[in-house]
């Protein structure tokens, strides 16, 4: 479980400058993704964003350039491995001449990540060279996450300098090694994560499986920590003005990035309208719970409501229906860890989705 860290304090003119960033999605860019949900939802945007130009690897050190500028001095690299967000990396890198190159250590020069390690896809293009993907990154610490899952950690085995970290994996969905960036970036990395689930779907013939992903298309437990990381660490200006950028190289966009609310059409539920918006305001307490977690809903359903408590890796663990809006679950005999809540009304199939802390 990771804090959510506010990522700016927005003055006017980052307001301006978050708007004119939105704006630059060419017009009538998702109208073929409206008013549809889940698979047909996925399947329409990676038509959109399908067949885009593809860069050659070379072309990414220029690209960088405009897709990973510092906001203080815009011929630095923005390393999400190093940032320090609100205080001063150990180091910096400029764009160019700091390029690997050897290294001995953290600080030594920055290279091409595969954020989305390029062993699951047999080196193949486009995934290669996808920018999407692909970001700058201190050479040393790419070579510790190495083609490690994404994960949190339970205890480090190697801790960057900015506090990513390597080392055993404190979700019950993998016992392997896992890599974790640091709180203020595991959004980014989760919706680079959606855009290949999405961009590749049904063109993942190369991919590889792990206890991450199946193909393209992630698996239940690290899809949940995914959309937590999304949720906690949502879209900041520096994605906005990254997908801007990369639309100008290689002529797609990160829907996710765009429209955030689209995670959880696609792998959670579709809206409904004044229901949904009663739902969203469900409360659940206390969170952490000890013994007895409490739900409150706001409005009644005629076929009432299915509750089910699952934990990270999806598998269910309780799951009762009732026409009651108070309701009480006795939690006493689970473990303490994460879990996640869903909620649907049976009237209308609208659905909420929840992280619990089990003390």
């Amino acid at each position: 479980m990771f804090i959510f860290y506010k990522r700016f304090v927005f003055t006017m003119a980052g307001i301006l400058s978050a708007i004119l960033a939105t704006a630059q999605i060419p017009a009538g860019y998702y109208d073929s993704a409206e008013g549809i949900y889940g698979e047909s939802l996925q399947q329409a945007l990676h038509n959109i964003i399908d067949n885009h130009n593809s860069l050659s690897y070379e072309d990414l050190w220029s690209a960088f350039e405009d897709t990973d500028p510092r906001p203080d001095n815009s011929n630095l690299v923005w390393d999400m491995y190093s940032d320090v967000p609100g205080g001063t990396p150990s180091y910096y890198y400029t764009f160019g001449s700091d390029q690997c190159g050897n290294y001995s250590g953290e600080g030594s020069c920055y290279n091409r990540e595969h954020s989305w390690p390029k062993s699951w896809f047999n080196d193949e293009s486009p995934m290669y060279s996808d920018l999407v993907q692909l970001v700058p990154s201190d050479g040393y610490t790419n070579g510790q996450r190495s083609n490690f899952v994404y994960g949190e950690v339970s205890s480090a085995s190697w801790t960057s300098t900015n506090g990513s970290k390597k080392g055993s994996s404190a979700l019950s969905w993998t016992n392997e090694t896992v890599f974790e960036p640091i709180d203020e970036y595991k959004g980014d990395f989760a919706r680079i994560y959606f855009y290949m689930a999405t961009r590749y779907y049904g063109e993942d013939g190369s991919f590889n499986s792990n206890d991450m992903v199946d193909g393209s298309q992630l698996k239940p437990g690290a899809l949940a920590m995914l959309m937590t990381w999304h949720e906690e660490d949502p879209v900041s200006e520096k994605e906005q003005n990254r997908n801007n950028a990369i639309y100008d190289w290689q002529y797609n966009r990160n829907p996710y990035v765009d429209n955030p609310e689209f995670v959880e059409y696609v792998w959670g539920d579709p809206p409904n309208a004044s229901v949904q918006s009663n739902l969203q305001d469900a409360k659940i307490n206390p969170n952490p719970v000890s013994d007895v977690l409490n739900l409150e809903i706001p409005i009644k359903s005629s076929k009432g409501y299915q509750i089910v408590l699952f934990d990270y890796c999806g598998k269910s663990l309780m799951k009762q229906k009732t026409t009651n809006t108070d309701i009480s679950l006795d939690v006493s005999a689970f473990q303490s860890g994460i879990y996640m809540i869903r909620i649907s009304n049976l009237s209308t199939g609208s659905i909420i989705t929840r992280k619990i802390v089990k003390q």
